[in-house]
């Protein structure tokens, strides 16, 4: 028997143990992720509470994906957890398939509040993080897929032993996004055709390409003229070709032909580009489908929609939760918007500040105060002590950069008057009393390196080839492609110091912003620092005393979107923010942690870098 001599052994001993309880706690929750131990239970039909009886229709969310952490597309697993909690508070329930064809063939009722759920692209992560997620809220949902996806086994993607698994568990429905997810009649920014591209030569080109493309079953195949170069009856075939492909691979792995399907690009016209296209898409999904989403942007469908011509809505990774109940609320008719409540997070920050538009919700373990504007509108909050003339505030600007932040000083009680610090579309303002006094524009205080709209179109279209190259189907192409990726990449042409024009990126709808914003201001003389450097030194204004501080959000325009997807509601976000006397360091106000918050939300941040850790690689 080991025995324990010195003080080293016993600490070994305790080492030991914690590093064993971590490993078993991170393992139970890996196998509590990877599991289902729950069972869907329907909502109670005959419950007067749930389904009065009153038409109130439904509404349709769409997932693109989730996975653990996030990314610039897919929305994290704690992302969607505040989502679906806020969507069950607000007392909605999931609806099925069955029951939307119900609702419009036999006229039966549907919750009050009623969802329809949705994840698109069929891939594994989503399955895994969504599933823990719906079994939390007993929410059930319809995993679509590409049924191309069957035909070589990619560890990314479900294939039909794994839908048809999800299906017996009883938390899923299936659905389809057709055959493949291919492009057609693309164009570079520039306006160079490059034709047609698969999904994954798409994604490696998307930086270089506009909104100037179309999906397989759209349009015409088309020429660098955008001249079909196929005719009427040969559009017929290969569309119908496609839905062929799609209804062999279903039958043959799922034994059955889903019932809901997305018609993929939304928003066109009909069903395609043109009345040729929508005929025979239209032939097609009628003989084919129970139903289709046809149409993205808006939640809200009722009696007055089609089956065939339904609307979904796709929240977007960088939106939070209010954005997604902001833009469910101006989906409602005028009776239902009053239902919608808002998630506030810290309840004790109410003391501090009065919301005056908009949705507030204050993020404690983030040190986060995420400010929700209204449709086309503004998001604006008062802090409830009157501040004195000399104050100095300390944030981290946290919003998309297309948008607009703002910290106003010295403002009357409605808001108006008073120094106000804009970070606007990636350029400071300053305004005094409403008027415009200054602005910096950012991407030139950065210092960017310049290059010019020649250099750009060059290195573009190098990228382009580069990516063709990557997924060339021989080894012939590949080397041709790689070759002609470095030949333009050698092209000689003219500078911004030659007197080209200046490239300057188009701002993206969903940009990530961080900007660290200094504001002094003392003895009328105002001092603003954008990440440790000066904007404006020593800069001669009047505040009144005693007046108020404000935070501001607003949406500014609908900005650029190569998936075209249009948000009029915006998030200003205001990290680790504090408000202090200059000259005495006094904390008027702040909302960062302290003592033994700041060491638990330490703790939690380690053990969930570990965890995913664990979670990526074992």
């Amino acid at each position: 028997m080991y025995k324990f001599e010195t003080a080293k052994d016993v600490k070994k001993l305790i080492r030991s143990i914690l590093e064993l309880a971590v490993l078993i706690w991170v393992l139970f929750v890996i196998a509590r992720a990877l599991f289902t131990f729950s069972v869907y239970e329907p909502y109670a039909k005959d419950d007067k509470e749930i389904v009065s009886g009153e038409d109130h229709g439904f509404i349709a969310l769409s997932y693109f994906g989730i996975d653990r952490e996030g990314s610039s597309s897919r929305i994290s697993e704690d992302r969607l957890n505040k989502e679906l909690k806020a969507l069950r508070d607000n007392g909605y329930v999931t609806i099925t398939q069955k029951d939307i064809e119900d609702y419009y063939k036999n006229g039966t009722p549907l919750p009050d509040k009623a969802l329809y759920l949705m994840f698109e692209d069929g891939r594994q992560d989503t399955s895994i993080y969504a599933q823990k997620v719906m079994e939390e809220y007993n929410y059930k949902a319809t995993m679509f897929t590409y049924a191309e996806k069957f035909d070589v086994v990619d560890s990314f993607f479900l294939m039909p032993k794994d839908l048809l698994k999800l299906e017996q568990n009883s938390f899923w429905e299936l659905g389809s996004n057709g055959y493949r997810l291919s492009y057609i009649n693309v164009f570079d920014r520039y306006g160079r055709y490059i034709g047609e591209l698969n999904s994954k030569e798409y994604s490696a080109m998307s930086k270089y390409l506009g909104r100037d493309y179309n999906h397989y079953l759209m349009d015409y195949i088309r020429d660098a003229n955008d001249l079909p170069m196929e005719t009427n009856s040969q559009m017929r075939s290969r569309i119908s070709g496609d839905y062929e492909l799609m209804k062999k691979s279903y039958n043959k792995g799922l034994g059955k032909v889903p019932s809901a399907y997305i018609l993929l690009h939304s928003n066109t016209g009909m069903f395609g580009e043109n009345d040729k296209v929508s005929e025979v898409n239209e032939e097609a999904i009628a003989s084919t489908f129970t139903m289709n989403f046809n149409r993205e942007g808006y939640s809200l469908n009722n009696t007055e929609s089609s089956i065939y011509d339904l609307t979904r809505l796709e929240p977007q990774a960088n939106w939070y939760t209010n954005h997604l109940l902001m833009r469910i609320r101006d989906d409602l008719p005028k009776e239902d918007k009053d239902g919608i409540l808002f998630v506030v997070g810290d309840k004790s920050q109410n003391e501090s500040w009065q919301l005056q538009r908009g949705a507030v919700e204050y993020q404690k373990g983030d040190e986060r105060i995420v400010l929700t504007s209204l449709p086309e509108g503004t998001g604006s909050l008062k802090l409830l002590k009157k501040a004195p003339r000399d104050i100095a505030v300390e944030t981290t600007l946290k919003g998309n950069k297309l948008g607009l932040q703002a910290v106003i000083l010295g403002a009357d009680d409605d808001g108006t008057g008073g120094i106000e610090v804009r970070l606007q579309n990636n350029v400071l303002c300053l305004y005094q009393d409403g008027q415009a006094l200054e602005e910096v524009d950012l991407y030139e205080f950065d210092g960017t390196e310049k290059i010019s709209v020649d250099e750009d179109k060059r290195d573009s279209l190098a990228g382009e080839y580069a990516a063709l190259a990557r997924y060339a189907v021989s080894a012939e192409q590949s080397y041709e492609y790689t070759k002609m990726s470095k030949e333009a990449s050698f092209m000689d042409v003219p500078t911004v110091k030659d007197g080209a024009e200046e490239y300057r990126p188009q701002l993206k709808l969903n940009e990530p912003g961080s900007r660290e914003l200094y504001i002094e201001l003392k003895d009328n003389v105002l001092n603003v620092k954008i990440d440790g450097k000066d904007v404006w030194k020593a800069k001669k204004v009047t505040v009144k005393e005693g007046s108020n501080i404000y935070l501001k959000g607003a949406f500014t325009e609908y900005g650029y979107s190569q998936r075209n997807v249009v948000d009029d509601v915006y998030d200003a976000v205001f990290d680790k923010l504090q408000i202090t006397d200059p000259d005495t360091g006094n904390v008027l106000y702040s909302y960062r942690l302290t003592g033994i918050d700041k060491i638990i939300q330490t703790v939690k941040n380690v053990f969930n870098k570990v965890l995913n850790w664990f979670i990526k690689y074992i």
